[in-house]
């Protein structure tokens, strides 16, 4: 499989005075859904940050291998006020030079599968917090990327939208796009990633399947919990 994001963060953070996350290396390849996992205040938000370059001090490199295109789902959904949810489409497309009859039907699709179709002409600011969710997540794949980095995608969404948005994550997977996804949903993260980064206070702990990682903690039928559990004890 080919190599899509090469990671090496010796340090990085808001200041220079405090490593927000220091020791961070992994790769992520072409069809791979890569979970980052940890609590809150992990790490795993200001890891993306790093990644995308939106750190004021990052010492460490960061590839993406053959310019591949990406494209960013945030945890928090920002929108224009004034713009519509069509509207916001429109200017994506336009930031990402789509062609309009493939912006038509991409966008068009993308709303029926996550049932925005009917408001397409209403302002996002105005939407549920599931709403805004799924708009962010229309925009995130409207582009149809190489590699998706996606911040805890599973706040505010129903079941029903979690189970689309993972098809879909599914589709893009089988025609050789790569994901990296934070959540500290550790139950669903077990289901859908075929591997595995563990983050605690900043930095790696482990990183490889849940085989792997089983075999590591001596828990042959543990779950991800159990096992990031006993990765916390055994630590120094």
């Amino acid at each position: 499989m080919e190599q899509l994001l090469e990671i090496q963060i010796k340090r990085a953070g808001y200041t220079d005075e405090k490593n927000a996350i220091r020791d961070i290396s992994f790769s992520l390849k072409e069809g791979e859904l890569a979970g980052l996992i940890g609590p809150n205040g992990a790490g795993k938000s200001t890891t993306i940050k790093a990644i995308l370059g939106l750190l004021p001090v990052m010492d460490g490199s960061v590839i993406f291998c053959g310019n591949k295109r990406y494209a960013y789902i945030p945890e928090q959904p920002v929108f224009y006020n004034d713009l519509t949810l069509w509207e916001h489409l429109e200017l994506a497309a336009s930031a990402y030079n789509i062609n309009q009859v493939v912006f038509q039907e991409r966008s068009s699709r993308l709303l029926r599968l996550f049932r925005l179709d009917g408001v397409r002409h209403y302002l996002p600011a105005t939407f549920s917090k599931g709403m805004q969710q799924k708009v962010m997540l229309v925009i995130g794949f409207l582009l149809k990327a190489d590699i998706y980095i996606v911040d805890e995608p599973f706040m505010g969404l129903d079941p029903r939208a979690i189970r689309d948005f993972l098809i879909l994550l599914q589709q893009e997977r089988s025609r050789g796009a790569g994901v990296l996804m934070s959540t500290h949903a550790l139950d669903t993260a077990e289901k859908v990633c075929n591997s595995i980064i563990l983050m605690s206070e900043g930095r790696l702990i482990m990183k490889g399947s849940l085989d792997e990682i089983r075999k590591t903690c001596g828990l042959r039928e543990g779950s991800l919990l159990d096992c990031f559990n006993k990765l916390l004890e055994d630590s120094p």
